[in-house]
């Protein structure tokens, strides 16, 4: 690498913290910054759970070898390339009766790089689902370090065919270097904040957390500091695990990923690991705790290799009904 490339890489990298610093202010911009120098790629000790498989070095190779070797490598290839469309029907009192009908297409865990013929698909099915909202929880990457251009390469060609307005958050296989990117393709992340959605004298409220699975940097209680006692209130947020923080914290409904579902699951769809800590019962699709709803996608795209096993890739359309005076 000459010279002029290590200068023009230099101010890219200086731009990008201008950049976030402005969005998210100076302390923001620096804990997230200095948590991901160091701790990026560690694989034991750090986030929620202690052990991070997908961390370890040669684990893609390991994995993929392995299945290659016992024939089912092409299989598995097939079975994730093509999502399939699930919808998910969510009754709420709190729900102003305008927002009856309202529809949340959900997207997760897209894993660009990896995840080629999966995203294909995805956009050729698109132009056929209406909804009102768009929300991505997590995991644009396919790696969990490393270089990240061609995942916002990619998450841009999928964001172009998808209606906004797009509302997301990061995962914990994403940097926050990617943040000013996402946000200049029309998503409105999400970063321990909240906003509004209004339909004449009547709203819904839309919050979203940083990264709670492996970098720690969520707030659940600053994304919940604008929100009126009384709203319909829905919280993304990549893992399903702050669970119990959202219920206590009055959200109506949270809406996941991060699971994956196993991805490689048992005969029957019983997965072999979520890498979460988490009843299994919250695993994947919809679930209630306490007065909290919650939807915990598998996935549209994969990890560490690019197959599925019992366990089918997925978007989802949430419809929102109200049952008030019912």
């Amino acid at each position: 690498m000459d010279t002029s490339q290590v200068t023009q890489e230099t101010e890219a990298g200086v731009q990008v913290v201008e950049r976030l610093e402005a969005r998210l202010g100076r302390l923001h911009a620096k804990l997230r910054l200095g948590i991901e120098a160091d701790h990026e790629a560690q694989v034991f000790g750090q986030g929620i759970n202690y052990f991070h498989f997908e961390n370890l070095p040669f684990t893609h190779v390991l994995v993929q070898t392995c299945l290659k070797l016992t024939g089912l490598y092409k299989r598995g290839c097939r079975n994730a390339a093509r999502p399939i469309l699930r919808e998910n029907y969510i009754r709420s009192k709190t729900l102003p009766k305008a927002f009856d009908g309202f529809s949340i297409l959900h997207l997760s865990d897209l894993h660009i790089e990896m995840s080629a013929a999966a995203m294909s698909h995805v956009r050729g099915i698109l132009p056929q689902i209406d909804y009102d909202i768009c929300v991505l929880t997590g995991d644009y990457r396919a790696q969990t370090w490393g270089p990240y251009h061609a995942a916002l390469a990619g998450t841009a060609v999928l964001c172009a065919a998808i209606k906004k307005p797009i509302f997301g958050v990061l995962g914990n296989h994403d940097t926050i270097r990617m943040l000013p990117d996402l946000e200049a393709m029309g998503i409105r992340m999400l970063m321990n904040e909240s906003t509004a959605i209004e339909r004449g004298d009547y709203r819904i409220q839309i919050a979203g957390i940083d990264d709670a699975h492996f970098y720690r940097a969520d707030n659940i209680e600053k994304a919940a500091s604008g929100i009126s006692p009384g709203d319909f209130s829905i919280l993304l947020s990549h893992t399903p695990e702050i669970y119990q923080q959202a219920a206590h914290a009055e959200f109506d409904l949270l809406l996941s990923g991060h699971t994956h579902g196993g991805q490689i699951c048992l005969p029957g769809g019983t997965p072999i690991t979520l890498d979460s800590v988490l009843p299994r019962r919250l695993g994947a699709g919809a679930w209630k705790y306490h007065g909290l709803t919650g939807y915990t996608s598998v996935g549209a795209g994969t990890s560490i290799a690019p197959v599925r096993f019992n366990c089918p890739p997925e978007i989802t359309v949430h419809h929102l009904n109200s049952s008030a005076n019912e």
